[in-house]
């Protein structure tokens, strides 16, 4: 069995991740860091899409840095997968660049965002180097309900909701004239996923909608860039049995009555053999049980996330 995280969530973990710049497809680039949140870039004719903001203006000029090595073509979009403010916060950074959410996303930012941040913040410092350059939530210009199609020049961009998953506004930007998707948290690889925010039993189905989508590469929202429909298929299926690990587990738990810290022993006893070397495993596991708990026992809405409620949570698990 894993050892219990030390401190709470990741604010121990202070280690710099290797930054990897790789293309995926002509034009088509994924900016990785060993676990840590990835971002796309996607050039077209006459301009640039960047998938997800990173967390801070600051962090964020990395990215530019790298479109920059490859590109003089205008940022002209930036597409947020979701609200996480690890995804989003560093949209300010991209001058001029009209910024793409689902309406679900930007619902749940009215809803959420501030605490969101708050926690997020709280939870794993690093993430959020220069946090004082943050000039407060990012908020969409443009929305859409189901999804669009956005035309770089000619190459277009088919953004779409495939279904409620890590939050109930995931969207993944996916390239036809390339076959390469991105797919934000819905995917993830050889990284624990987040389901603090969750729907358990809508994501296999979305994730069924996205192999639908044959892409022969898929970048996933944490690890490495996955180069082929095989690895693709492998993230994918990987990510699957996680979700399907954790949530049996914690169903199981609900069904014979017991306790929330209960269901986190035993979900543990199932999880750790397989997923314990994943990044930032030790930070979700809590928050997923949690989460998996409200929905066994029939909370359809995920309940929002405070500095305190985090806290008060890892104390009763973790402690």
């Amino acid at each position: 069995m894993a050892t219990s995280a030390t401190g709470f969530a990741s604010t121990g973990d202070t280690t710099e991740k290797k930054v990897s710049f790789d293309a995926v497809g002509p034009g088509l680039y994924a900016y990785t860091a060993e676990g840590d949140p990835n971002s796309g870039i996607i050039v077209g004719d006459d301009a640039v899409m960047v998938v997800d903001a990173q967390a801070t203006p600051v962090m964020a000029q990395d990215v530019i840095a790298r479109v920059r090595s490859v590109t003089d073509k205008p940022i002209r979009y930036v597409l947020l997968s979701h609200y996480h403010a690890v995804r989003v916060l560093g949209a300010s950074a991209y001058d001029g660049a009209e910024i793409l959410a689902s309406a679900v996303t930007r619902d749940l930012i009215v809803e959420r965002g501030q605490q969101d941040m708050d926690s997020e913040i709280g939870r794993f410092p690093r993430l959020f180097r220069a946090v004082e350059s943050v000039p407060g939530l990012t908020w969409p210009s443009i929305t859409f309900p189901e999804g669009m199609s956005l035309w770089l020049g000619k190459r277009e961009v088919r953004i779409m909701h495939l279904g409620r998953a890590h939050t109930a506004g995931d969207v993944v930007a996916f390239v036809p004239d390339a076959q390469v998707v991105f797919s934000g948290d819905l995917v993830e690889y050889r990284s624990a996923c987040y389901c603090g925010d969750a729907h358990f039993k809508d994501w296999p189905t979305t994730l069924d909608r996205l192999a639908a989508l044959k892409s022969v590469a898929l970048v996933p929202g944490r690890g490495a860039a996955l180069s082929s429909r095989a690895q693709a298929d492998e993230g994918i299926a990987m990510t699957r049995d996680f979700l399907a690990t954790l949530y049996g587990s914690v169903e199981n738990s609900v069904k014979k009555g017991r306790s929330l810290k209960e269901a986190f022993l035993a979900a543990r006893e199932v999880m750790d053999p397989k997923f314990s070397t994943f990044a930032i495993y030790e930070h979700c596991l809590p928050f997923n049980v949690s989460r998996a708990y409200d929905e066994a026992k029939g909370i359809d809405h995920p309940v929002i996330w405070t500095a305190e409620r985090d806290r008060a949570m890892w104390a009763a698990l973790q402690g």
